[in-house]
């Protein structure tokens, strides 16, 4: 074991500057006996790192490799299986554990207790051992001792030293000079002693010769001790010389340092003084400024505003760690709160006088604008006021109690100032909807029950405002009278007698004109008021997707917008441009509540209106949303329009209620319903309205629900027909629908058109044949039985020899239809169709000409079925297509 110990030092350890301290023969535990080596190695560089390393002999040779090696630092446990007997298995548990079988007990004995000892040395006993005897691990021995027995084992392995190059080279040299020194190293030993006696007795020899240069060189000892002695005195007499220049220089030192002390303390002191002289000093200029400072004239503005800016300055200092512990530090901090306070206080009392004369004086201009519809000028007051915009924001930042009392104050002056001026403004656009003035306010300020029925009677009488209230007729105005009244809200398809049509188009202009220019005069004062307010209280204003877009309010139907009104001194907020939006809510809470009494009124005097209305509202909203959508011009607007759309879908949805339940007379024909001729009315001025409107598609849904409701109602009134046929009231409407959207060319009704246009070609045919049947109504029905027979399967040659249909009953029905009684016929049924169709949509010669083609045709039948089943007889009508084209002519002609 000795000889692989030092061929596995020499081999594997050396090279890699490692010494090995001990090491066990091993295999694997259950498998195949295949032996291996484990070392316990320390580096011979510091730090010093101990290693397991694994060594394995070559398959192809006599040499070692070096397989794996685990630092001792990631043992965990050393298992020896057994404390009580001897066994040659053993643990250790590094990243997993290994099981191992030595060669023999002691060798895993010596290999353990190395290791233990290692442990005990490096690790500080980091390593568990568990099932290891106690003798083995020397546990009676103190831990110091162990150190030194750990010591000793390191230091006996030091005593190996391993021959350098040279010492090699000598010893080679030596043993070349000996022939025997291999064959026969014993004698080589004795050589070598025999040699090494004669070195040392020549040593003695030579020391022996050379006693009087001794004697000599210790007599110059001795004089030299003398000549240290001398020069050991003349450096203590040095020494004590400089002890006392040290001294001297230590007290100079120590006075010096306390000179540059007291220098270092005063400048600190005097920089701090600066300091606080520089910013906590406020010039008298700006102290009276701030005490006396003149706030109505610009120079005394601005001087207020650069010291205030001074004040806060001095205020906000960022004093040092024990400034404020100064009693002057105290005092001015004082003072300058004293003049902050005052200032504000006059700054606040200043303003509000401002506010309160800024209300006196715009009173004063008010009537200037009562008789025009135009909102006074806010703009000078706004210029005024701007000028004090930074000490606002000086009052924001150092007292904010004092400047959210000035908003409160601003708020309460000016929504009441606001709220004259618009209330007077609308009052104005009432009187001018309505045409009339001092009557005219009255009359727009009547109860809904009363004004409805004021302006009836006007209408009746010719006034201006005429049609003001709904378009019933003289019979339905004294019902209604009497307490059984239909809706107020104007109908565009109202069943009267007096239509929409009768309404002056100068005034539906006149209302379109009045309601947009209440739009842009609102529009440009709000903003204005919302700029003014983020400028003069320093809120900034934000960019922001929230509010009524136009696609909410499309959307809604119904359902109320939630309106949040403040009350008193704005809520706290999350954000200025909620604060923004509550200022200006409380300012203009009256404008929503005007605008929707504005609509009301104009949907009074002409439900027409709404579509006037929903037009300019949509335009107005859009614009106010790609400005700001969640301004409050935005949401007001957006909450308005919301109110607009619903009367709009009422109006329609009571055009459908009321054409579902028309009645029509039972004496007199139909002709064009008149919910027909007024949807052509309403239509047409709507394509008007909606010529570049950004809300096509209210109207086209409008459009949908009316028509189908027209085409459902005329179908029912021409079930219920009782004087004109079903067909020609069918006929007659459908092509007037189809004429009126051809000319309109609606987009949306395309699917409609076509379906009117296929009702009425239908409805034409089927006119045309059921009334065709009646002036040879012998002869179809001959040519009827004919077609029975030889659908019956009777060839068609061979009809003629049936009984009743043989050729001289064909003569006998012919007979009865001369030309003369054919014309008599087509005479009385012109004048039927006559009878039957109306004026207006001038349908006479279209039908007349269709009938005329299918007599011709019924003729051209009968002519094929003759010379089919009655070849050779030479059978023929008493009249021909020629005669029948001069009949129908002569008989137009005649009418």
């Amino acid at each position: 074991m000795t000889a692989i110990k030092h061929a596995l030092q020499r081999d594997i350890f050396t090279p890699n500057d490692e010494r090995l301290l001990s090491i066990v023969n091993v295999c694997k535990a259950g498998k195949k006996k295949r032996n291996c080596f484990l070392c316990a190695t320390v580096t011979t560089e510091r730090p010093v790192q101990v290693n397991v390393v694994k060594v394995k002999k070559s398959d192809k040779g006599d040499f070692y490799k070096r397989q794996t090696a685990w630092a001792l630092r990631d043992l965990a446990v050393v298992d020896a299986k057994d404390a009580a007997k001897e066994s040659p298995e053993f643990d250790l548990h590094f990243d997993k554990v290994y099981k191992w079988v030595a060669s023999s007990t002691v060798e895993k004995n010596t290999f353990i207790s190395c290791i233990w000892k290692l442990n005990q040395r490096y690790l500080r006993k980091k390593i568990d051992f568990i099932n290891v005897s106690s003798q083995l691990l020397e546990e009676s021995v103190p831990s110091g001792e162990n150190q030194s027995v750990a010591g000793g084992d390191e230091e006996a392995v030091d005593e190996y030293q391993e021959l350098n190059a040279r010492e090699e080279q000598d010893i080679e040299i030596m043993m070349e000079g000996c022939e025997y020194a291999i064959a026969n190293a014993e004698a080589f030993a004795e050589k070598l002693s025999r040699e090494l006696q004669v070195l040392d007795g020549a040593n003695i020899q030579s020391i022996m010769a050379s006693e009087k240069q001794v004697n000599i060189l210790m007599k110059l000892l001795d004089e030299a001790l003398k000549e240290v002695d001398q020069i050991e005195l003349k450096l203590s007499s040095y020494e004590e010389m400089l002890q006392s220049v040290k001294e001297q220089m230590d007290q100079i030192s120590e006075s010096n340092h306390l000179i540059h002390l007291s220098n270092t303390n005063n400048v600190k002191l005097l920089s701090e003084i600066e300091f606080l002289v520089n910013h906590m000093d406020l010039a008298k200029g700006h102290i009276k400024a701030l005490q006396e400072g003149d706030l109505t004239s610009s120079r005394g503005i601005e001087a207020c505003t650069n010291a205030a800016d001074a004040l806060l300055q001095c205020m906000n200092v960022a004093l040092r760690p024990g400034h404020d512990m100064l009693h002057a530090v105290k005092q001015q901090q004082q003072r300058f709160s004293d003049l902050r306070e005052q200032f504000a206080r006059r700054l606040a009392s200043h303003l509000n006088s401002v506010f309160v004369q800024q209300g006196h004086d715009q009173s004063s201009t008010l009537a200037q604008h009562s008789a025009e519809l135009t909102l006074p000028n806010h703009h000078p007051f706004h210029r005024d006021l701007l000028r004090y915009a930074k000490l606002m924001e000086w009052l924001k930042n150092t007292d904010y109690g004092k400047y959210e009392g000035l908003t409160k104050n601003y708020m309460d002056y000016l929504s009441r100032l606001y709220e004259r001026e618009i209330k007077d403004f609308f009052e104005v656009a009432k009187i001018k909807m309505t045409g009339t003035t001092r009557e005219g306010k009255k009359f727009a300020t009547l109860p809904r029950k009363e004004s409805a029925v004021k302006q009836e009677t006007e209408s009746l009488h010719g006034s201006s405002g005429k049609l003001t209230g709904s378009t019933s007729s003289l019979n339905k105005l004294s019902v209604q009278s009497s307490g059984n009244r239909r809706s107020q809200s104007s109908s565009l398809l109202d069943m009267g007698n007096m239509s929409a049509s009768d309404l002056d188009v100068a005034d539906r202009t006149k209302f379109d004109k009045i309601f947009e220019q209440v739009l842009s005069e609102l529009e440009p004062l709000c903003l204005a008021e919302q700029d003014f307010i983020s400028k003069f209280f320093k809120l900034q204003q934000h960019q922001s997707t929230s509010g009524t877009t136009m696609n909410e309010v499309e959307e809604m139907d119904g359902i109320a917008l939630s309106r949040s009104h403040a009350s008193g001194v704005p809520q706290t907020v999350s954000s200025e441009k909620d604060m923004i939006r509550q200022m200006m809510t409380k300012i203009f809470r009256c404008i929503e509540p005007e605008l929707n009494n504005l609509i009301a009124l104009g949907d009074k005097i002409d439900s027409f209106n709404s579509l006037y209305m929903l037009v300019k509202m949509s335009h107005h909203v859009w614009t106010a949303q790609n400005v700001d959508p969640a301004s409050f011009l935005s949401t007001t607007l957006g909450n308005v329009l919301v109110t607009v759309k619903r009367n709009f879908d009422k109006c329609i949805s009571n055009q459908m209620k009321q054409m579902d339940e028309v009645k029509i007379s039972k004496k007199s024909k139909v002709g064009i319903l008149p919910f027909v001729a007024e949807f052509e009315e309403f239509a047409a001025l709507a394509e008007s309205i909606f010529k570049n409107a950004e809300r096509r598609g209210d109207l086209d849904k409008a459009y949908i629900k009316l028509i189908r409701a027209v085409f459902d109602s005329v179908e029912k009134v021409a079930n219920e027909s009782q004087k004109t046929p079903r067909d020609v009231v069918m006929m007659e409407n459908f092509h007037h629908i189809f004429a009126t959207l051809s000319r309109l060319k609606i987009s949306c009704l395309e699917a409609e058109k076509k379906e009117a246009k296929q009702k009425y070609t239908d409805h034409l045919q089927s006119y045309v044949i059921y009334s065709l049947g009646q002036p040879l109504e012998k002869l179809n029905h001959f040519f009827e039985g004919v077609e029975a027979r030889v659908a019956q399967g009777i060839r068609e040659e061979e009809v003629s020899y049936q009984l009743a249909f043989n050729k001289q009953e064909l003569r006998k029905v012919i007979k009865e239809y001369p030309g003369k009684e054919v014309k008599k016929g087509l005479d009385n049924l012109y004048k039927k169709v006559d009878k039957h169709l109306c004026e207006e949509e001038n349908l006479l010669q279209v039908v007349w000409h269709s009938m005329q083609d299918e007599f011709i045709r019924q003729y051209k039948h009968f002519e094929g079925l003759i010379a089919r089943c009655y070849p050779g007889s030479g059978i023929t009508m008493e009249f021909t297509i020629q005669d029948i084209l001069d009949y129908c002519s002569s008989i137009a002609q005649s009418h």
